[in-house]
């Protein structure tokens, strides 16, 4: 009789753990509204602990931006290039100046939304990356923009007074 209970237990909670995952799953592929440049800016980051960004006011999501040399058009193929070199990301939109990318998990598929914005004039490239869903990422968007980083500045040079490190 208890195993009979156990089993019962075990296939409702399977079940509704994979409703679950399919569930976020689905929210996962729709974009967030507020993205994009608002005003010449990316967008602050929520209060939620899933997302960092180089105009983010806030220190707990503030992060450096990519700083580069050379015009703003080599920095832009420097980026794209450190792009296509990653696993599971897509470009979704590329002008001159601004740049969003979708980062996949492996598991489930789960999209960051990831964008790039040029200042050529402060010879930065602003970053702003979160998560679609959940509350924390446990570092993720961080360490990606970070990992970014290296790479970018591998691929263009690093910057003499260049603008490094997580901001905070």
């Amino acid at each position: 009789m208890m195993m009979i209970r156990f089993v019962k237990t075990f296939r409702f909670s399977a079940v509704a753990g994979a409703i679950l995952l399919l569930v976020m799953c689905a929210q996962s592929t729709t974009p967030r509204p507020g993205l994009g440049l608002h005003d010449g800016r990316l967008a602050a980051c929520p209060s939620s602990p899933n997302c960092v960004g180089s105009q983010d006011a806030d220190p707990a999501h503030a992060i450096a931006p990519l700083a580069f040399h050379g015009t703003a058009a080599d920095a832009m193929g420097g980026l794209k290039q450190v792009l296509a070199g990653q696993p599971r990301v897509r470009v979704i939109t590329a002008t001159a100046d601004y740049l969003h990318a979708e980062f996949r998990t492996r598991l489930c598929r789960f999209v960051d939304d990831v964008e790039f914005h040029v200042e050529e004039k402060e010879h930065v490239i602003h970053v702003r990356s979160a998560s679609r869903v959940g509350y924390s990422d446990l570092g993720t968007n961080r360490r990606r923009v970070e990992a970014l980083r290296r790479e970018f500045a591998a691929v263009v040079g690093p910057r003499s007074n260049a603008a490094g490190g997580d901001g905070r």
